[in-house]
C-alpha cells in the first residue's frame, strides 16, 4: 500500500491525478458538507458498506468510483464526501391549457447550468422526504407531503463533472405531477439557497427542453443530470 497527500493536486508515484480542491478542506469543513478526515484509510468503511444504495469497494482503506474513472485517481476533486454521496431530486411536473408539459428547474448558482432542484439527504433521512426539503428550499414551492403523491425512482449513479475515482454522487429521484391544467395556475417558483433561479421549463421533451434553455436563458442542462432527464422525458 502506498499514501498520498489528498489535499494538494498534482501527480503521485505512479503518476495518477491527485486533486482535492481547497474549498473542500477549507469552506466545506466549516460549513458542515464535506468530511473533515484528510485520509480516507482511517474511516469507518464497513458502517457506509451497509448503507451504500449503489455497492462499491474499498481496496487498501480507499474507496473505489463503482461506475466511473474520472481522470482524477485520488482525493475527492470537487465533493466533499469520500465515497458515495447520496442525494435526491425532485422532479415536479405539470401540464398547461394546450396538454404541454412543464418541469420546475434551478439555476445553480455554481455555474454548472440549469439543473433538478435537490441535494443531499440527511443521515436518516428518506429520499423523498429530502426532494421535498430541497424543492422548497431552492425554489420556494412547498408541496404538502399529505397531500401531494410521490413516486420514488430506483437510485442511479450521477456523472457529476465535480467527482473523482474516490468520491462521487448517487441520487434518488422523487417524481410528483401537479393537479393544474392552465398555465397561470402554476405556483410560482424563486431561486433561494444554492440556485440563481427558478423557473417552469416546457419539458414535453429532452430536446425541446435543451433549446428552450439555451433559447430563453443562454443556459445548458447540468452535466449531471442529463443521462437522468433524457430518460425522464424522452
Amino acid at each position: 500500500m502506498f499514501t498520498v497527500s489528498n489535499d494538494i493536486p498534482g501527480l503521485d508515484a505512479r503518476g495518477s491525478r491527485v486533486f482535492t480542491h481547497p474549498d473542500v478542506v477549507g469552506r466545506g469543513v466549516r460549513e458542515g458538507w464535506a468530511d473533515p478526515e484528510t485520509d480516507p484509510t482511517r474511516i469507518d468503511w464497513q458502517a457506509r458498506l451497509a448503507v451504500a444504495v449503489i455497492p462499491f469497494a474499498v481496496v487498501d482503506g480507499r474507496p473505489v468510483n463503482p461506475c466511473q474513472v474520472t481522470g482524477v485517481r485520488y482525493g475527492r476533486n470537487e465533493l466533499g464526501h469520500w465515497g458515495e454521496q447520496v442525494c435526491a431530486d425532485a422532479v415536479v411536473t405539470a401540464r398547461d391549457e394546450h396538454r404541454h408539459r412543464w418541469l420546475v428547474m434551478v439555476e445553480r448558482s455554481d455555474g454548472h447550468g440549469w439543473a433538478l432542484p435537490g441535494g443531499y439527504v440527511d443521515p436518516g433521512e428518506e429520499p423523498a422526504a429530502a426532494a421535498v426539503r430541497e424543492l422548497g428550499e431552492e425554489t420556494g414551492l412547498f408541496l404538502d407531503p399529505a397531500t401531494t403523491v410521490w413516486q420514488v425512482l430506483a437510485a442511479r449513479y450521477v456523472p457529476d463533472p465535480r467527482a473523482s475515482d474516490e468520491a462521487w454522487m448517487v441520487t434518488v429521484p422523487a417524481r410528483t405531477h401537479l393537479a393544474v391544467t392552465c398555465r397561470a395556475d402554476f405556483p410560482a417558483v424563486v431561486g433561494a439557497d444554492d440556485a440563481a433561479r427558478a423557473a417552469w421549463i416546457p419539458a414535453d421533451d429532452y430536446s425541446g427542453l435543451v433549446a428552450h434553455l439555451t433559447a430563453a436563458y443562454r443556459g445548458e442542462v447540468f452535466a449531471a443530470h442529463r443521462d437522468l432527464l433524457a430518460d425522464l422525458l424522452g
